[in-house]
């Protein structure tokens, strides 16, 4: 019956995906970000919260699980034990856990699927949640939680209690005298398939991509088109470095960036500097990484002088079980990855830090 239906509507699928689907558009993009970021400003908490940060708040983000029913399409199973570890470490340590969107795949899977499947890692977010110390966004493949009536009922089943889910967040950053804005949102905004009126919402949401999924057809998007990544996240720099003393961190594409550069591209520059003074561990490890990062997809770099204002927090459904996030602690900034290690157990790797201050114009 798939086969069938693939050859009968396979093509206009394709052609609507094209026609109305997510290939980023700058003025889209620039728009809908500018008018969910001034909507928070002017009207904290209902499309998003605002933290006023503290020097000893810490934040750990993190975003596309993608969380699913366990079958060959959930890309969220082999990262499992490494999320666990995570939360479990950033509870202890006292952190506040943004959840950046695409938490749960709800374009390839009932609730109840996922629900009964991910028991798990929703007791390891609600531990967040008994501390006041959770806050979770919405992303395209969880739009559900935005516009489905029985959303709070299913937070309620999941967490034990409705919670509120947001579209964005901003966490306000006193330094020397200065404020630095944060601005962070899931990064699907300006799609027309997932960022449009409350009826196209719900009709992706609940038709468009379950049908998508059924037929196989997979659609253009960021998170599976290497292109697409490189296109999207230049398009989000770009409305970075328009504002002031304002800093970005989104996910959606599944490519962590770090000031402004891909991981891949600050290997790059990391490789060249070891070569230089001949520091051949550091070479190695170097090459290592930069063996595993294109065997993910990730292209050659294109290097451009950047103002280190956007950040990507990468997924944490990568196909070797890797996740990647965003830690903000003590007036630094960190991009960080947890992965299987030593005789198989879950390790936290620094990746990359930088003051928050040099954030500021």
């Amino acid at each position: 019956m798939r086969k069938f239906l693939q050859r009968i509507l396979g093509n206009w699928v394709i052609r609507l995906s094209n026609k109305f689907g997510s290939r980023p558009n700058q003025k889209r993009i620039h728009e809908a970000l500018s008018k969910l970021y001034q909507t928070i400003i002017d009207n904290p908490g209902k499309r998003g919260l605002i933290f006023e940060v503290k020097q000893t708040d810490k934040f750990i983000i993190l975003s596309d699980q993608h969380k699913g029913a366990r079958d060959y399409a959930d890309d969220f199973s082999l990262a499992e034990q490494n999320y666990l570890a995570a939360l479990a470490h950033y509870h202890t340590e006292n952190y506040h856990y943004i959840n950046l969107g695409d938490s749960e795949e709800l374009w390839e899977n009932l609730m109840e699927s996922v629900i009964k499947h991910n028991q798990d890692t929703f007791d390891a977010e609600k531990a967040f949640i008994q501390t006041d110390s959770f806050t979770k966004v919405f992303g395209n493949h969880d739009l559900y939680w935005d516009n489905d009536p029985l959303a709070g009922f299913n937070l309620n089943r999941i967490y034990g209690k409705k919670i509120s889910v947001y579209e964005g967040v901003i966490l306000r950053v006193p330094i020397n005298g200065k404020l630095l804005n944060i601005f962070l949102t899931h990064g699907h905004q300006g799609d027309l398939q997932s960022d449009g009126n409350w009826f196209s919402k719900w009709f992706v949401s609940t038709v468009w991509a379950p049908l998508q999924s059924f037929l196989r057809i997979n659609p253009n998007t960021p998170a599976y088109d290497n292109q697409l990544k490189t296109e999207h996240n230049s398009m989000m720099y770009s409305w970075q470095m328009q504002q002031k003393n304002t800093a970005l961190i989104t996910g959606h594409t599944h490519q962590p960036v770090f000031a402004s550069l891909t991981h891949l591209e600050r290997i790059y520059l990391k490789l060249k500097k070891a070569t230089i003074i001949k520091n051949q561990k550091e070479i190695d490890v170097l090459n290592a990484e930069l063996k595993k990062r294109i065997k993910e997809g990730d292209e050659a770099p294109e290097f451009k002088q950047y103002k280190p204002g956007y950040f990507n927090s990468g997924c944490c459904c990568f196909s070797d079980g890797d996740i990647t996030g965003i830690e903000i602690e003590n007036g630094l900034i960190r991009l960080i990855k947890w992965s299987f290690l030593k005789l198989g157990k879950p390790e936290r790797i620094l990746l990359e830090e930088m003051s928050l201050n040099e954030l500021l114009d």
